[in-house]
């Protein structure tokens, strides 16, 4: 499957707009690939890593995939543009990894789940709505650019979310946890913005009462 990202953006009601817009307000082109996270790169050990489904999944138990199981799951591919919140963006990306989508057959959420948690090594979260989740350009990236991902760009495993701002899709992907009441993740503790819309420049916390512009 091949699916393309472009300078846009996607509504929960899976409807996408084309914005007229190069980039997001605010935002300026960086060269190349930056590397930007917190904390150390973790050492990947494949006969210790696993990906895991957990919360409130629609049988109540938790699902397990170790990393040869996760390589074989149907794969896709999307062309995206990355916007960071602090004002630099990628663009032109070609991830190629699994759906989040086959993820939720696989372990699908129970009725009452409104977000997700997406938890990344040394205990790294990001909350995002289950709409933001379901998209169809949203993606457990294994490669990118015809190219396996590096440590340092989140080996084996990240998650890509290009409608929202990168805080969104951690490297270093572990989990995905079900809620059914919205918590804020290790950036949205912080003061960053709860949903993270580049095209209505939804960076800080303090702006979630401000109506979008645009």
């Amino acid at each position: 499957m091949r699916f393309r990202a472009g300078r846009g953006c996607h509504h929960a009601t899976g409807e996408v707009c084309v914005r007229g817009e190069a980039l997001p307000p605010g935002q300026r082109e960086a060269k190349g690939w930056p590397v930007s996270h917190y904390g150390p790169v973790p050492k990947f050990r494949a006969d210790r890593w696993n990906l895991q489904v957990f919360g409130a999944t629609a049988t109540g138990e938790k699902h397990s995939w170790t990393f040869e199981e996760v390589t074989a799951l149907p794969k896709a591919t999307i062309t995206a543009d990355l916007h960071c919140a602090s004002g630099t963006s990628t663009l032109g990306h070609e991830f190629f990894g699994v759906p989040a989508s086959v993820l939720l057959e696989l372990a699908p959420p129970a009725p009452g789940v409104t977000h997700v948690m997406a938890w990344a090594e040394y205990g790294y979260s990001a909350n995002l709505r289950l709409a933001d989740f379901t998209s169809e350009r949203t993606l457990m990236a294994t490669h990118r650019n015809g190219e396996s991902l590096t440590a340092e760009h989140g080996f084996p495993l990240r998650l890509v979310v290009p409608h929202l701002y990168g805080y969104k899709g951690p490297k270093w992907l572990r989990g995905i946890e079900y809620m059914t009441r919205d918590r804020r993740g290790f950036w949205e503790e912080r003061g960053y913005h709860n949903i993270a819309d580049p095209w209505t420049g939804q960076r800080h916390s303090y702006q979630e009462g401000e109506r979008p512009q645009g």
